[in-house]
């Protein structure tokens, strides 16, 4: 019988799809939320794929507090840390990173004092990428970004820094816990809530039209679903133990994704934008008049991929296809109302 499997903020994106297929898989499983109160939604979005059956439970803890991780840890077997903050540095530059190094450390101490035989920590492609997205070629897991590099913007800076925490933690304190990481690129695929923040937000901006161009950046795009299934794969394949795994997917430009909608939408995709916003016209805006530009400049013309042989070779990783991310993204906030 599978183990209790403990899955961090159960109230985001990536968690919930996580919860559910975990629930799909006959596992059962404890999220951790920040209040009470916010059990109830989780649930919801959860049974709107599949039955909790009794088999999902819940815990207050909050990344920022020592509060609670002890409680939530009893009885664990497995642990998918995918909480992490999100979005731009509005609390000042050092917010995300004291967040989510901070918020990793506690998860992992108390991981390993409750005796867990796995922690599955979700980072990002971004922590493992050359400072400059202008660099051309495709890299894997050996390299790690360069924090120290003032250039880079906090998401990036918080995320390379909370794994580099967490694998020198584990090689320090782990004892008989073993990590793993995946970094993820752009996730979309469903949603399970008319929440549009983090990544699915662009897609969001496309449909409704409040993007009015589009600016000249690539991404790499997997579906939350597959993100989901190569972090069970890390949890349960032996030979994921100590690994860092790639999950990043097909590469786009932004205005490949607007042809996606404007074509696979039909009366919902007139909106969609199809001007292309040249980068000069980008930084002249970040500049002077929308400062939350800022932090997507460095990424306009990026050259940089990813290679996921590691996580198809050893886990049998296989991907969907982006357009297919994509246009699932967007049936399914228009189907739940959110655009």
């Amino acid at each position: 019988m599978p183990g209790l499997v403990l899955v961090t903020g159960g109230s985001g994106y990536i968690a919930g799809w996580t919860i559910a297929e975990l629930l799909r898989r006959g596992h059962h499983v404890r999220t951790t939320v920040r209040s009470a109160a916010r059990e109830r939604s989780v649930t919801a979005a959860v049974s709107g794929v599949v039955d909790p059956a009794g088999r999902l439970s819940f815990a207050v803890a909050d990344l920022t507090a020592d509060e609670g991780w002890e409680a939530a840890l009893k009885g664990v077997e497995h642990v998918l840390h995918v909480a992490s903050p999100l979005g731009l540095s509005s609390d000042g530059p050092d917010a995300l990173v004291a967040t989510a190094r901070d918020g990793t450390l506690r998860v992992l101490r108390a991981a390993t004092a409750a005796g867990v035989r796995r922690v599955v920590m979700t980072s990002a492609a971004n922590a493992a990428s050359p400072s400059s997205y202008a660099t051309e070629g495709v890299t894997d897991e050996t390299l790690w970004t360069d924090a120290s590099d003032p250039t880079l913007i906090p998401y990036r800076r918080s995320k390379t820094l909370a794994e580099r925490a967490a694998w020198d933690f584990m090689e320090r304190h782990g004892g008989g816990t073993e990590l793993t990481t995946v970094l993820p690129g752009a996730v979309f695929g469903p949603v399970l809530t008319a929440d549009t923040s983090g990544s699915v937000g662009i897609v969001a901006r496309m449909i409704t039209g409040e993007m009015a161009g589009i600016p000249r950046i690539g991404l790499e795009i997997v579906d939350v679903r597959d993100l989901v299934d190569v972090h069970i794969r890390a949890m349960t394949s032996p030979a994921a133990a100590g690994q860092r795994f790639l999950a990043t997917g097909e590469f786009q430009w932004m205005a490949d994704m607007a042809r996606t909608l404007r074509d696979g939408l039909g009366e919902h995709g007139r909106r969609v934008p199809t001007r292309e916003v040249p980068d000069v016209v980008i930084r002249l805006l970040a500049r002077f008049r929308d400062p939350s530009l800022r932090e997507i400049t460095p990424a306009l013309g990026r050259r940089s991929r990813h290679s996921t042989e590691k996580a198809r070779t050893l886990l049998g990783w296989q991907p969907r296809p982006a357009r297919q991310a994509v246009l699932d993204c967007a049936e399914s906030l228009i189907a739940r109302g959110a655009v």
